[in-house]
């Protein structure tokens, strides 16, 4: 019996028939899928990575029309405070170590992010991110479009950051 490739022929070789890859993400999906990839080569950014005492590092990794990628460290105790992203949508993907999220009224809603978990953001989404663990840790951020305000957010006080392993019966 003859196959559907023998009858049909082989639609891979015609080029005409198959959609145009983008050449950049437009998507969500796309978006994280680009975060995945380039958290998977670590080759590409670990040799990149500076820890700073004083503040957070980062550094611009690339650019694309209408996008940008940043990498981020974050030693313990290091957080962003309460902010939004303007007019950009994003994706947050933590590289290694943990950090924390923290969004609702006043920060009470927390959800702690491991090596590879992805948080997406539309524009206005306001949260903080923290360090609160007793490791450093490292994470890229993707912002389309690029990132040209990152508004402060003076709500109440959110729970003071303290290393996890120091919380003992502290409730989350």
């Amino acid at each position: 019996m003859n196959s559907d490739v023998q009858i049909a022929g082989d639609p891979l070789a015609v080029p005409h028939l198959m959609p145009p890859v983008p050449a950049h993400p437009s998507t969500v999906a796309e978006f994280a899928g680009l975060a995945r990839g380039i958290a998977a080569d670590r080759d590409s950014w670990a040799h990149l990575v500076r820890y700073d005492a004083a503040s957070r590092w980062y550094h611009r990794l690339r650019t694309g029309p209408g996008y940008e990628v940043w990498l981020l460290s974050w030693v313990p105790g290091q957080g962003s405070g309460q902010h939004d992203h303007g007019p950009s949508s994003g994706v947050l993907t933590v590289l290694s170590g943990e950090l924390t999220e923290l969004t609702g009224a006043a920060a009470g809603d927390r959800r702690r992010l491991r090596a590879g978990d992805q948080r997406v953001f539309a524009p206005g989404y306001a949260h903080e991110v923290v360090n609160d663990s007793l490791e450093p840790a490292v994470s890229l951020h993707i912002y389309s479009p690029g990132l040209t305000e990152m508004p402060m957010h003076h709500a109440a006080p959110a729970a003071s950051v303290v290393p996890s392993a120091a919380q003992g019966a502290v409730a989350r």
